[in-house]
């Protein structure tokens, strides 16, 4: 069993505006497909604060991190730049599928800017804000994310 945590980013569900609905559809769907989740955290869109909550869940040996929003063009969107600032290596192909995938639905979805990427043995995944949006885009991804964290925890040979 994989262990994931959940990091909302918004500044409007970080200081209550509304509550966050995608952390809590995001932690159904890892819940579902049997991954154990450690943490669900909401913090406003700063980069420093992102980079900090992505820093800590990779030290801590976190498996699998989802972040839900900060994806799109608004000035304050920076969870992509949180997250290169992060990773060793990209994994561009799940980005790029979840942006294929998502404008079959609507060609806005050619405006998220999420990428993923590896810190030491923990998988970062960008989702859009969304709920909608992260249900789709995690459920296009999630049935092969087993497979990678496999390779990535030395689980399973590589053969590519």
């Amino acid at each position: 069993m994989y262990q994931a945590s959940i990091i909302t980013v918004s500044d409007r569900a970080a200081h209550g505006v509304y509550e966050d609905q995608s952390g809590p559809t995001v932690r159904s769907l890892l819940e579902a497909s049997g991954y154990l989740i450690t943490h669900q955290i909401i913090i406003p869109d700063e980069k420093n604060k992102i980079t900090t909550a992505l820093l800590s869940e990779c030290e801590q040996g976190i498996h699998l991190i989802i972040t839900t929003g900060g994806t799109g063009f608004s000035p304050r969107d920076v969870t992509p730049e949180a997250t290169i600032a992060v990773i060793e290596r990209e994994a561009p192909g799940i980005a790029e599928y979840m942006r294929q995938r998502s404008m079959e639905i609507t060609p806005r979805g050619m405006l998220s800017r999420g990428i993923a990427g590896i810190r030491g043995s923990s998988l970062i995944v960008n989702l859009p804000g969304s709920p909608k949006a992260a249900r789709e885009n995690l459920g296009f991804i999630l049935p092969h994310l087993t497979h990678g964290l496999d390779m990535l925890n030395g689980k399973q040979e590589t053969n590519a």
